[in-house]
């Protein structure tokens, strides 16, 4: 067969060379009309079709199930199971390269990261994908572009400034950096530390001109040039700090610690500001790069639970220092801020609202804590972070009470378990300690949990809802799309979520995110090792695929997914993916009787 397959296409791309070159040699390419049936449902496959240009309808009877276009392939379970499941039906004039059987089947057999997309469990599977992500890390850190990275703004000042001018204009945009225009020498750039030279070891007084002092030897790069032509241009010119502009425009001014901090691992820089903030409009600048951290890791290829921890890390040290900035020496000595929901899971990735509560270890004075309550809220909100829907959050005195109060509620949360007080219940199980008096958090958490773990009727009620959304997923374990497309959350993260808060709380779990509550269940045989391990996988594939998602709506709140515009692979693991939750779900019927409720 010619060269041109393209072997780069997974799986393909785990082949070796040898192994490529024998495909190539058997494979042929086979010509489709629109409307033919290329493979049809219960027949035997005799090849593995990839599609070189056009597109075919993947159909249950008169169902489409997905449509797939150039380098997807089909019909996988033909080749391993012997039969086909579905029928593929040409929708236009269509190309595919036709894999013989056997050499596909003979490439199983000999490689098994190959084999691993045919016919392993899904956590196999996403292991062997995991392992190949973390292989091109490296190499996708250098194709970042430049643009994606942390930039100084591009802020100009009069060339006829003065010192103290210039100092202030760089206080007040927290940079060090500033940038000016001369008449005869064009642009030129003046830092922090040329002020301070000019100042401390030349005498210079600060009333000043700025001119002298700046360099126009300026080095620029594109926004859209990549890091690594940034990082080539710093050494060749031997420069700390470069010019971003697009086009004629200056965007921005990179400089050699943000560059090597997004190297070395950006989140670290982002981490050393919060800790070195000394007001809120320094914490501004953190969250906003907090936020833009999420889109650079995904573009690099990270992996959902690397991404959820390492924001939540970082969203959690942005609200103990806003705490710290803002709360009275009272408050901070008596109280206990926390995270609930997804933040308190470490799960939370795109930012959505706030979550958040205190916990005080007695009364303090009223007009002090609606002060704080009121200027707390508001300052996340101006860091991006949007009051609740649900008003869980510091600012309402529902969430901000002392630690006796909360244990009053506890009792009647289960006394009286509406669906209300059972959704308090699963909010205040997720809590963790952010600052203050964090033994507060862990007295509640106790007390919350004896309150429960006993009562099977109460546990069995709260578990109920799982049984809230359907598992978009057949009898005959199809994908079951409405209008096209499938809810993420509520028809996959969302029950394994709960389902697992149940059964931890049952058991009297302290941990708190899914991964960990999960592995605890495992230990504790409450759910089979293969079992518990094709859960997360499942988890962490829903989620990655929701974060895609979400990273493509700029409003960060979208769970849907279309299951045409996936791969075949992507479908072929999501279908896995909810095969899992479907079980999980029998799982919890029959474990906690759900069917008493009727």
């Amino acid at each position: 067969m010619p060269n041109a397959f393209d072997a780069a296409n997974p799986p393909f791309d785990r082949l070796t060379p040898g192994e490529i070159e024998m495909l190539r040699a058997a494979i042929d390419v086979g010509y489709f009309k629109p409307g033919a049936t290329i493979v049809r449902a219960g027949g035997d496959g005799q090849s593995l079709f990839i599609i070189i240009k056009g597109a075919v309808e993947e159909r249950e009877g008169d169902e489409l199930v997905g449509l797939l276009g150039p380098k997807d392939f089909f019909d996988t379970r033909a080749i391993v199971q012997g039969a086909a499941a579905h029928s593929f039906v040409a929708r236009e004039e269509t190309l595919c390269y036709l894999a013989p059987k056997d050499v596909i089947q003979r490439l199983i057999r000999d490689n098994a990261r190959f084999g691993a997309f045919f016919y392993l469990d899904i956590s196999r599977k996403l292991e062997a994908i995991a392992r190949t992500e973390d292989e091109m890390r490296s190499g996708s850190l250098m194709r970042t572009r430049i643009g994606d990275l942390f930039l100084h703004p591009a802020e100009f000042i009069d060339a006829t400034a003065t010192i103290e001018q210039a100092g202030r204009r760089m206080r007040e945009i927290n940079s060090n950096t500033l940038l000016l225009r001369d008449a005869g020498q064009g642009v030129g750039i003046v830092t922090g530390m040329n002020l301070s030279k000019a100042v401390v070891l030349h005498k210079m007084p600060i009333t000043a001109p700025i001119a002298p002092l700046a360099h126009f030897d300026l080095s620029t790069v594109a926004e859209n040039d990549f890091v690594f032509e940034a990082l080539l241009e710093m050494t060749k010119s031997n420069k700390r700090r470069l010019a971003v502009k697009r086009g004629d425009e200056f965007v921005g001014i990179l400089e050699d610690i943000d560059l090597l901090g997004f190297l070395a691992g950006n989140t670290q820089v982002i981490a050393g500001r919060i800790d070195r903030a000394k007001s809120l409009a320094d914490l501004r600048i953190a969250a906003r790069e907090i936020a833009d951290q999420v889109r650079t890791l995904r573009r690099q290829d990270v992996r959902f639970e690397t991404i959820a921890e390492i924001v939540s890390d970082l969203n959690r040290r942005l609200f103990a220092k806003t705490f710290a900035l803002i709360a009275p020496p009272d408050l901070r000595k008596r109280g206990c801020l926390i995270v609930m929901g997804s933040e308190g899971r470490g799960e939370q990735t795109i930012r959505t609202d706030q979550d958040n509560g205190i916990i005080l270890a007695e009364p303090v004075d009223a007009a002090m804590l609606d002060g704080f309550r009121a200027e707390f809220t508001a300052a996340l909100e101006e860091f991006g972070y949007p009051p609740c829907p649900g008003n869980v959050m510091v600012r309402n005195p529902f969430w901000s009470k002392t630690l006796d109060e909360y244990l009053g509620n506890f009792n009647e949360w289960v006394a009286a378990p509406d669906q209300n007080a059972m959704m308090n219940v699963a909010i205040f199980y997720d809590a963790v300690a952010v600052s203050g008096r964090t033994d507060l958090l862990k007295r509640a958490k106790t007390a919350l949990i004896e309150s429960v773990r006993a009562e099977r009727v109460y546990l069995a009620r709260f578990a109920l809802a799982v049984e809230s959304f359907e598992t978009p997923i057949s009898l005959f374990n199809t994908l079951v799309a409405t209008d096209g497309a499938l809810d993420l959350k509520k028809g996959g993260i969302f029950p394994i979520v709960h389902g697992v808060r149940a059964l931890a709380l049952e058991h009297g779990l302290e941990e708190t995110s899914t991964e960990a509550r999960l592995e605890k269940l495992g230990e504790l045989n409450v759910l089979r090792a293969d079992f518990t391990r094709d859960l997360l996988q499942s988890f962490q594939y829903l989620s990655t695929l929701r974060l895609d998602s979400q990273l493509e709506e700029l409003s960060g709140s979208r769970s849907l997914v279309r299951p045409a515009e996936l791969s075949s692979v992507e479908r072929d693991l999501l279908r896995d993916s909810f095969k899992v939750v479907k079980q999980f779900r029998d799982f919890l019927r029959r474990h906690f009787n759900l069917g008493m409720f009727g």
